[in-house]
């Protein structure tokens, strides 16, 4: 841990801050902190900023109630810049939206970027427009007992390749299930926050299990 104090904070007595959501690794906005915002941010555990343009601080979420809780604070290589990982309670931006990064400038042809959270909104558009001819849409169509037998299935699978020892026919067949099992968690209105919340508590708990067999 480096001390507030080795930080590097620009003429106006400001450094910026990356804020980052944990569960998706999404950024969520750029703002600034000074030393008493920042001072408050790990002292409540929660985000509060130095707004330029009001020239006050403000504790995020204070008067909309969308609080983001502090995981970890990161300083770059040259302590003049942090990133702030959070798990928050609503949107990040002003407008409403999740980021307050929502405009592209400029996409690869080539290179495309893959996320659970993304396959799980195209799963989620599937069961809205239920397009004609997708093996999804056949899914939803069939309903929840088919879902689960696919599941089953899958899980059957990935046993078998499992016990042959064959890693690559293993990450095919955990990739089939895993697709299988979002279209399960779609069906049933869970989202990836969900299970990623289930298996963070998890974590903990198994973290002080270990600490107490130490003790």
């Amino acid at each position: 841990m480096i001390n507030v104090d080795e930080l590097k904070f620009d003429a106006q007595g400001l450094i910026p801050a990356i804020v980052v959501d944990s569960i998706t690794k999404k950024v969520l906005t750029l703002a600034y902190m000074n030393k008493e915002s920042l001072k408050i941010t790990m002292e409540k555990g929660l985000t509060c900023f130095f707004s330029r343009s009001r020239g006050e601080l403000w504790l995020k979420g204070e008067t909309s109630g969308n609080y983001q809780h502090v995981v970890s604070i990161t300083a770059d290589c040259d302590n003049d810049a942090l990133v702030v990982v959070v798990e928050k309670d609503g949107p990040a931006c002003h407008t409403g939206s999740d980021s307050c990064f929502t405009k592209p400038v400029y996409a690869s042809e080539e290179l495309s970027e893959f996320s659970l959270e993304g396959l799980k909104a195209l799963l989620e558009g599937r069961k809205a427009e239920m397009p004609a001819g997708s093996y999804t849409t056949y899914l939803f169509e069939k309903g929840l007992d088919k879902i689960l037998k696919k599941v089953g299935e899958e899980c059957t699978e990935v046993i078998i390749a499992g016990k042959a020892n064959d890693k690559r026919e293993t990450v095919y067949e955990i990739a089939d299930l895993a697709y299988h099992v979002m279209v399960l968690m779609t069906e049933m209105g869970i989202s990836v926050e969900d299970v990623h919340r289930e298996l963070a508590s998890r974590h903990v708990i198994d973290h002080k299990v270990k600490q107490e067999k130490m003790t």
